[in-house]
């Protein structure tokens, strides 16, 4: 059996392919039975994220990684939180490390398959399916995304139960009436701003961002409030008010303050990428709040939820005794 140390490489053209044969290559020595006993005990990532799919094609320039321990089990349905249901609407808390949709070329994989690393969709209909039968409606069969959460973000979300209710609500976010409301961990000290740029999706690096320009692309702005100083780090309050993909994490990125356990953004193109020192478990980003006025009955509905516990685990070790204690 071959010692496998840590190993970080970047696939290129002739290593590209078939996840295990990719591993053949670039780990030294290992057998079949070696990488696919890596990739079953959860010591492989892809860009940052786990792979357990042996059939998952690495493109060039994809970032494999073996690790020295294995990574957290993916979260399944125990892992979500209903928090709204009726026939028209469900509210859920996702959490970190879970895609929001299948990706319509992987609906077809077998059930085995998509289970080894569930998606949110597909998560809130077996709750939906198996407890509260009592709601069902003709829709059950399908959820109708209104809005995404990034997958490393954890926090509150809302899927419609009919295409009609997926477009009003779609009509409320595009005319800033919902409220969505996003708890961040950022380095160093952050003024009280709004950030008003336009995203464009290669600023130049590969990567979504702001243009040049400033007026070419999606209009994007970000609503930004300090709520502590946690020594090094900053907790933010951060509003959107438009909803474009990475938002928050592009922003701050560009200001000069990447999200804490971001791999992606970590900085503005052209310069080097931003260090984080946080040692944070994962990314600091949380959907704390969500407001919306259900589009059936007109009533408000309201959501807020708090850091979860792997982060409120972290966040202890960064505050102040005294300021525990005040806070009580």
């Amino acid at each position: 059996m071959v010692l496998v140390k840590a190993l970080k490489v970047v696939v290129d053209e002739q290593s590209a392919g078939a996840v295990l044969s990719v591993m053949r290559k670039v780990v030294e020595g290992a057998s079949w039975s070696e990488v696919r006993r890596l990739l079953a005990t959860r010591r492989v990532s892809l860009n940052g994220t786990l792979c357990l799919d042996e059939g998952r094609k690495v493109l060039p320039g994809e970032v494999l990684e073996v690790h020295v321990d294995s990574l957290p089990v993916p979260p399944s349905d125990k892992d979500v939180k209903l928090r709204w249901l009726d026939q028209h609407v469900v509210v859920v808390e996702k959490p970190s490390g879970m895609v929001t949709l299948r990706r319509e070329n992987e609906k077809i994989w077998r059930r085995d398959r998509r289970m080894l690393q569930p998606t949110l969709d597909e998560c809130v209909a077996r709750i939906v399916d198996a407890k509260y039968v009592r709601s069902r409606s003709d829709h059950d069969d399908e959820l109708f995304p209104v809005h995404r959460i990034d997958r490393d973000t954890s926090g509150l979300l809302v899927f419609a139960r009919t295409e009609q209710i997926q477009s009003q609500l779609i009509e409320q976010f595009a005319a800033h009436d919902a409220v969505r409301k996003y708890l961040c961990l950022v380095p160093g000290r952050v003024a009280d701003q709004t950030i008003c740029t336009h995203f464009i999706r290669d600023r130049g690096d590969g990567l979504r961002g702001s243009s040049a320009d400033g007026r070419t692309g999606q209009h994007a702005v970000t609503h930004i409030r300090t709520l502590r100083d946690l020594g090094d780090l900053s907790e933010l309050e951060c509003r959107l008010e438009t909803g474009r993909t990475n938002q928050i994490r592009i922003h701050l990125a560009e200001l000069g303050h990447p999200v804490c356990g971001d791999i992606k953004y970590r900085g503005s193109v052209g310069q080097p990428p931003m260090p984080d020192h946080s040692a944070v478990p994962r990314l600091a980003l949380h959907a704390q709040e969500l407001g919306f006025a259900h589009p059936l009955t007109g009533e408000a509905l309201h959501f807020e939820t708090e850091w979860p516990s792997d982060m409120q685990r972290f966040l202890r070790k960064l505050v102040p005794m005294n300021t525990q204690d005040s806070a009580e």
